[in-house]
């Protein structure tokens, strides 16, 4: 059956769940406090760029299963199955900022009280959030309504940026953290049309359910780390950790993905999911080890490729350098926690200037810098005249670029590759002066 589904929170996870939910027969209504960015969404205009959702957008709005609103009372009132989609954004101490998801639990008690409302909500935290949170808003509910009138359940999102469209319509699994039945087989019935060729709906716990997305995210962050870390011994001994990748990957036991040495993890995700497990970790006196030296391999390793750049020219206060991509990652626009904007701050403090480039994230790149970088819209026209070309994101157009053309273009023919793009031989055949990760310098 359809149901009437309400999502509190427009951001990414928000209206990508949203927009999925409705593709699948439900009536979603999505609700945020910006006013501007609903009247755009209710014209179908997508505010992030994410592969397939523009037009999964359009199309369910058309066919009136997608509305979006800023009533959240109306939004409450009308929904069986709430779900809130609100940031958590990282404090100074690390911890998770949880003041909107329970701020918006003390809207919708006091929604369903003051309205008499006596149809039973589920109540669904997708964001990702500590340990316990549920129970914190469980708690925050039951001062307003009876517990009869309620459940919270827990059901974090496991969508990648780029590809989050597919992971929400086919997802590797669905984790529902519930003790309630009723509750269960509601959530089972929502999720049953994408899991048709078999991917399980695990149920457990609401606190298992917590821990199980942060650990996801850690677990990730520390193969990355790992390989990271391994690249500067690496370095040191003369091995190469792209053949040691493909030794590790053809194992079984751990798998070929998230192997690949780099400048470091960024985004929306891993950044704040480690630091809030780290928190939380210490805030129970069981402190994570691991997890800590992941961060902290990582917070040094964009330092470590700067330190390529500073020990190639020394002072690099009369220098341009050329940057080819600012998103955290490909296929999206979103530059939070980016490596690029930790490398261009250190390219500005030590007096450099910057030609900036990246296929979607431009725009957002601007907001945060304003004037103190040179924005291009093509790739070529960025290293124009620029001593070095330095590769950050690794978008597709970056992988098989005219060389003969940067070569033309550069005022010396040097590039630093923070994805191990490319061949070394290619580049030594080709005359360039190259510096990757984990790899043998060319010079």
């Amino acid at each position: 059956m359809a149901y009437k589904i309400g999502v509190i929170g427009t951001g990414y996870v928000g209206l990508v769940s949203g927009t999925c939910f409705a593709a699948t027969g439900n009536f979603v209504t999505c609700v945020d406090i910006d006013e501007e960015k609903v009247i755009k969404l209710r014209q179908g205009i997508c505010p992030i760029f994410e592969p397939g959702l523009d037009r999964l957008l359009v199309q369910n709005i058309h066919e009136e299963r997608l509305f979006f609103t800023t009533n959240l009372a109306e939004t409450v009132e009308n929904s069986q199955v709430i779900f809130l989609c609100l940031p958590t954004p990282p404090n100074e101490d690390g911890s998770a900022d949880l003041h909107h998801v329970l701020g918006v639990a003390e809207q919708i008690g006091t929604i369903i009280r003051d309205k008499n409302i006596k149809d039973k909500k589920i109540i669904v935290n997708k964001s990702t959030v500590p340990v316990g949170t549920a129970q914190k808003v469980r708690d925050i509910l039951i001062k307003y309504i009876p517990e009869s009138l309620f459940e919270v359940v827990s059901n974090p999102e496991f969508l990648r940026e780029g590809l989050a469209v597919e992971d929400a319509m086919k997802p590797e699994r669905v984790v529902v953290g519930t003790r309630s039945k009723w509750a269960e087989e509601i959530m089972i019935e929502l999720y049953k049309p994408f899991v048709r060729t078999g991917n399980p709906i695990i149920i457990m716990d609401e606190k298992s359910a917590e821990v199980t997305k942060y650990a996801a995210n850690a677990f990730l962050a520390t193969k990355i780390s790992f390989m990271n870390d391994l690249s500067a011994y690496c370095e040191k001994v003369g091995a190469d950790i792209d053949k040691i990748r493909f030794g590790l990957g053809t194992d079984s036991r751990i798998g070929k993905m998230f192997l690949f040495a780099g400048i470091g993890y960024g985004g929306s995700c891993f950044p704040k999911d480690v630091r809030a497990l780290i928190y939380s970790a210490e805030e129970y006196n069981q402190p994570l080890r691991i997890v800590k030296a992941t961060m902290e391999v990582n917070e040094s390793q964009i330092k470590r490729f700067f330190g390529k750049i500073k020990n190639r020219f020394g002072d690099l206060s009369s220098l341009k350098f050329a940057i080819w991509g600012l998103a955290f990652k490909p296929n999206t626009d979103d530059v939070r926690e980016a490596p690029a904007f930790k490398l261009i701050d250190m390219l500005l403090a030590e007096g450099a200037s910057v030609n900036a480039h990246d296929p979607e994230a431009l725009e957002n790149t601007r907001r945060h810098f304003g004037d103190k970088l040179n924005y291009f819209n093509k790739m070529y026209d960025a290293i124009d005249n620029c001593d070095a070309l330095i590769v950050v994101t690794e978008w597709n157009q970056f992988r098989t670029p005219d060389f003969n053309l940067i070569a033309s273009k550069l005022k010396n023919k040097i590039i630093f590759d923070g994805r191990n793009l490319y061949s070394l031989d290619n580049m030594s055949e080709l005359g360039f002066e190259y510096y990757s990760i984990g790899r043998k310098d060319i010079r």
